[in-house]
């Protein structure tokens, strides 16, 4: 979801940090099954998720500052354009984000199909020659995580803030040129749609709108080229988006992942242009379905790097 944080307290689902945009879905036609397309562990260069750390050739990019599996970087597989981007799979480890079911019953969460949708981005733009930095490897939070952040087995708003600014972090020691969030979104069982957000306050605010505006298009494109009628949220600013979980931060009024910094507040803000999509609601069990699937997660992971690719190709013919 738009960095939101999913507290399970007695078996209620307490949305922290969602946005509250609602749209209405009527599919033609029932979602694709689990598993179902081609196999995403497939794609060449994909780290299988839970295992080794440096699966393809990765490395770690600060082992101190990160929990393992966390802020990897991986090279290109074929060329070398020169150009690293950063990718994150939204939530993980105890944080599992948005929770929902789907068509047949199957329990999906969020940080769940985060990250497959990551590694096959990842997997498709190091074959185009992009060195490629991932928030996370595994089902694991991107910071360590001290006795402070967790209370119960879940994570404190302080330790939620840690770890999406952990992100950032990783971002900016991976001298990334560009930063795509990858988010689900959550909310009542018949809202659906892919929206994009991105920061329009930063000195390079030009540059993510049109980053925005590429990844909106070419994944909601991709998706609907499937049949899947999936609609357009649109691409928006990300001041509003939250739903603050303190004053201090409804008084930033941006996600952590895109904003700038603010003074006693937050000041490791990402230095490169970014946007966040959540292409699908993982509480609509139409859109669940989807998400969980293999060729769901591969058809978003085309989307999103075919933007990536277009972004920085309209910008070297500037």
């Amino acid at each position: 979801m738009r960095l939101i944080f999913k507290l399970v307290l007695a078996a209620i689902v307490a949305v922290v940090g969602s946005l509250v945009i609602l749209h209405v879905i009527a599919p033609a036609s029932p979602g694709p099954a689990a598993g179902a397309g081609p196999a995403s562990a497939a794609v060449a260069g994909r780290p299988t998720a839970g295992g080794d750390d440096h699966g393809g050739g990765g490395q770690a990019v600060d082992p101190a500052l990160f929990s393992p599996g966390a802020c990897v970087a991986f090279a290109p597989t074929a060329g070398d354009r020169h150009e690293t981007v950063f990718l994150d799979a939204g939530h993980g480890g105890i944080d599992p984000g948005a929770v929902g079911t789907t068509q047949n019953g199957t329990p999906v969460s969020e940080s769940a199909v985060n990250l497959p949708i990551e590694l096959d981005t990842m997997a498709i733009l190091r074959a185009e020659g992009y060195r490629v930095v991932v928030s996370r490897t595994r089902n694991t939070s991107v910071t360590r995580l001290t006795r402070a952040d967790v209370s119960g087995g879940l994570l404190t708003t302080a330790g939620a803030f840690a770890d999406v600014a952990a992100r950032d972090v990783c971002a900016n020691l991976a001298r990334a040129d560009v930063l795509v969030g990858i988010y689900m979104d959550g909310g009542y069982e018949g809202q659906g749609g892919s929206l994009t957000g991105y920061d329009a306050d930063r000195p390079f605010s030009a540059e993510n709108l049109r980053l925005a505006t590429l990844v909106q298009h070419d994944v909601l494109t991709a998706m609907n080229a499937q049949g899947w009628q999936i609609p357009d949220g649109g691409v928006l600013p990300d001041s509003g988006l939250g739903s603050a979980t303190s004053a201090a931060a409804q008084a930033y009024d941006h996600l952590l992942l895109l904003g700038p910094a603010q003074a006693g507040y937050f000041s490791t803000p990402s230095t490169m242009p970014g946007a966040l999509i959540e292409p699908l609601y993982v509480t609509d069990p139409f859109e669940a379905s989807i998400a969980v699937s293999a060729q769901g997660q591969h058809v978003i992971a085309g989307g999103i790097a075919k933007a990536v690719s277009q972004y920085f190709a309209s910008a070297q013919s500037s």
